[in-house]
């Protein structure tokens, strides 16, 4: 996904903010989501949405106002009933330099009961289809 970067993403070192990476990435997956089907009327119609438990960046190169960067958003790891998943977002400059790695833990919540739920077949479907990177692990839930 291309981004534009505007004036109000600058911060006053004359780099990308660093809470702009998160909305960037949280654009970036919600775009993603959607062009598979997975849209906020779907989410809304489910009575699911996705919760996230972590979120962490990586900055390794500056992003200046007149950089053009592309997201990638990959799944980095996942229980094998989509449950729990982990999204690597890639923040790459033209030049393909790394400029950062967002990577985020969730899960999914029921929107009626405010608890973890389990997804549906269609979201299993969206997510089994996810792009996965190069890492890709499946998470093993642990017994007690």
């Amino acid at each position: 996904m291309p981004v534009s970067i505007r004036w109000a993403d600058i911060d006053a070192n004359r780099h990308l903010r660093h809470s702009v990476y998160y909305d960037f990435g949280a654009a970036a997956r919600m775009q993603l989501l959607s062009e598979r089907g997975l849209t906020t009327h779907k989410l809304e119609e489910l009575q699911i949405g996705p919760v996230l438990f972590r979120e962490e960046a990586v900055f390794r190169r500056e992003i200046h106002l007149e950089d053009q960067i592309t997201i990638t958003v990959e799944m980095h790891k996942a229980s094998e009933d989509y449950s729990r998943w982990s999204l690597r977002h890639t923040f790459l400059k033209k030049d393909g330099i790394l400029a950062a790695t967002l990577t985020i833990d969730g899960a999914w919540i029921d929107l009626r009961l405010r608890k973890l739920a389990m997804p549906d077949d269609f979201i299993k479907k969206v997510f089994s289809e996810f792009p996965k990177s190069p890492d890709f692990e499946w998470i093993v839930k642990k017994t007690s």
